[in-house]
């Protein structure tokens, strides 16, 4: 039996985020879909604007990962809703469960031992998957972080 590959296992769970802080599970759980629009006053964003730039920006750094012929959203517009809220009802959980299938996508991507993680991707301009998880990690770790804080601004996160 093959030993598992430490940096791998180490990826997977940094794009867990799961550790030091509360993971994107935790900074979305019991999040009333219904205020995801509103903006506390001083806030950049709405819960719904740093969801959606969440799950469009790890969405993007996946596919670029895997597929040759994936073209990237506009910069800086493609990476953001235009409305502060969700379009229905059941646009929060949609993008919710979408953000997570992404995550295990990705997950599954660097845990596979027949991808490697230093050569650069053949459609790229020098990135690695390594590059790309890492990106992925600290940029979803960066914007959950403004989540809850968001959260707290709207005193909707219990927490010592």
């Amino acid at each position: 039996m093959k030993k598992p590959d430490p940096l791998r296992k180490q990826l997977v769970e940094t794009l867990q985020g799961r550790g030091a802080h509360a993971d994107f599970d935790a900074a979305v759980a019991g999040f009333p879909a219904k205020r995801a629009g509103e903006k506390p006053e001083g806030a950049p964003y709405t819960a719904w604007q740093l969801l959606e730039h969440l799950r469009i920006a790890q969405w993007d750094i996946l596919e670029f990962s895997r597929d040759p012929k994936h073209v990237s959203p506009k910069w800086p517009e493609g990476y953001w809703p235009a409305q502060p809220g969700p379009p229905d009802s059941g646009a929060w959980r949609r993008s919710v469960r979408a953000f997570q299938a992404d995550l295990k996508a990705l997950q599954k991507l660097v845990a596979d031992p027949a991808r490697d993680l230093f050569s650069p991707i053949p459609h790229g301009e020098g990135q690695t998957l390594l590059r790309e998880a890492l990106l992925a990690a600290d940029h979803n770790s960066y914007h959950v972080g403004q989540l809850i804080v968001l959260r707290k601004l709207m005193g909707l996160w219990n927490s010592p």
